[in-house]
């Protein structure tokens, strides 16, 4: 995963504005207390941060790929 395909999928799921506060906000335990923003910045895989995000959010695993992903053909 790219960096631009970890925030578009914040954004899709989030919101534009909630996205960004999320990212700067919400420390992580698995990574290793730090942010989206900070563990990026240190070289973490944006996919990493995305699964780590998703399940410290809740967010339903039908969406994880995007909340269109699974009307796709």
């Amino acid at each position: 995963m790219r960096h631009s395909e970890f925030w578009n999928l914040m954004r899709g799921e989030f919101g534009v504005t909630y996205a960004a506060s999320v990212a700067r906000s919400q420390s992580m335990s698995v990574l290793d207390g730090r942010t989206a923003e900070e563990a990026l910045e240190a070289g973490v895989p944006p996919r990493q941060v995305w699964e780590a995000l998703c399940d410290a959010m809740d967010v339903p695993v039908q969406r994880r790929l995007g909340k269109d992903a699974g009307t796709r053909r």
